[in-house]
């Protein structure tokens, strides 16, 4: 009875080993025989309106710079302004000790005043004068010589008060104020300082810093390239707010106001080949400074047809850069593209592709040239949310053996119950 019951044992373990052997046979012969094609994300190239744009490096400058100088020799007595502040016109900068032009403005004034009585003499001469040369009192040169000096008191008066406003503006420019409204910079000179002996000695600088201008040079074959493409009807001019201009700082960042272009110079520069382009941006924080290089984004035209893709979906390589498509017969194929400018996440794409065509964006390493791939359209969000749950759904299909493991147990036990 005993053995009997080994006997069933044993039959049973053997039964649940075949069957477990059978099913595992059954998983590993299925992927080799069925195995559908791997699923890509996918985007299909529609081609729309696109902005043809430049990036062209420039400085930036300020709208207005003006040098303030000493206008009039002098001892620079105080300086009023905080370096580095904001000023309006006719604010003033320096005093220059005004003693010497005080002295100078009331000799000419004393001057102007001896001119002016020794002229109102010689009128009333010239005035009694006149009646008498006509009875003959006296004779005709004396008279000729009265009016003479009178006019020659007139010229002096005349001379007397130039020499009073003369010192009167060396008084002024004494008080040396912004000649525009801006941004003053550091002083160039410091109290008790000689100025303006010989010439006008610079004392500081104003430059009016909102709003900012760009120079900047694009080379003269692209321009004339793109009007041809314009002329041809390949791409469409700009005008208004789609001319505008944006200016990236250096680490790649845009500025949030947009510029606009003010003219394009009319001559090539005959040393670079290149032409010269001004433009103008706002700065109403004070964060663009003078003097810094950037690189501006010119809008120039706009293409009808254009093609951009995601920039994950490129490859480059030493024969240039490609994209992989899943074609009409599902299969898988590189083409190779000529690319633009960068926007944003996108690549403009300038050759290569036609529209319609369904270009790989997710699942690249999977696929190979020629083979089949089952395309399905690219969600950038819901493949971003999906990347954390992949990693644990892909344990169980990538290692079969722990999940049978657990089944095998009962089975093994057995066996050693029998040889037991």
């Amino acid at each position: 009875m005993r053995k009997s019951r080994r006997i069933s044992q044993i039959s049973a373990s053997l039964l649940v080993v075949a069957t477990l052997v059978a099913c595992g046979d059954k998983k590993a012969a299925a992927p080799a025989g069925g195995m559908s094609p791997p699923e890509v994300g996918v985007v299909t190239v529609t081609p729309g309106p696109l902005t043809v744009s430049t990036e062209l490096p420039g400085r930036l400058e300020g709208t207005r710079t003006a040098e303030v100088r000493a206008r009039v020799e002098g001892i620079v007595k105080e300086r009023v302004y905080r370096e580095g502040s904001d000023v309006k016109a006719g604010a003033v900068l320096f005093r220059i000790d005004p003693a010497p032009f005080q002295a100078q403005l009331a000799s000419a004034q004393a001057a102007l005043a001896r001119a002016q009585a020794t002229a109102a003499a010689s009128r009333q001469k010239a005035e009694r004068y006149g009646p008498l040369v006509g009875v003959n009192a006296i004779s005709k040169q004396e008279y000729d010589e009265a009016v003479a000096a009178a006019r020659q008191a007139d010229a002096e008066v005349a001379a007397a008060r130039a020499g009073v406003t003369t010192a009167q503006l060396n008084l002024g420019y004494a008080t040396v104020t912004a000649p525009i409204s801006g941004r003053v910079g550091r002083a160039l000179v410091t109290e008790g300082a000689l100025v303006g002996r010989g010439e006008a000695t610079p004392l500081a600088t104003v430059e009016q810093v909102d709003p900012m201008r760009v120079t900047f040079t694009q080379p003269a074959d692209e321009v004339f390239k793109l009007k041809a493409a314009v002329e041809a009807g390949r791409l469409k001019g700009v005008s208004g707010k789609e001319a505008a201009v944006t200016l990236l700082r250096g680490d790649g960042s845009e500025y949030p106001h947009q510029g606009k272009l003010l003219f394009s110079d009319m001559a090539v520069d005959p040393t670079s080949g290149a032409i010269t382009l001004r433009a103008e941006f706002p700065n109403p924080k004070r964060e663009l400074l003078s003097g810094v290089f950037v690189r501006v984004r010119v809008n120039q035209a706009v293409n009808e047809h254009g093609i951009t893709v995601p920039q994950r979906a490129l490859m480059r390589s030493g024969q240039g850069a490609s994209v992989m498509v899943v074609g009409a017969d599902g299969n898988v194929a590189v083409v190779p593209v000529q690319v633009g400018v960068a926007r944003g996440d996108q690549w403009v794409i300038n050759s290569g592709l036609k529209g319609g065509e369904q270009v790989i964006v997710e699942g690249l390493q999977k696929v190979k040239p020629g083979a089949p791939a089952k395309a399905v359209p690219f969600a950038p969000q819901a493949a971003a949310g999906a990347q954390p749950a992949s990693a644990p759904a892909a344990t169980p299909a990538s290692a079969p053996a722990p999940a049978s493991a657990p089944a095998a147990e009962p089975a093994s036990q057995a066996a050693s119950q029998a040889q037991g």
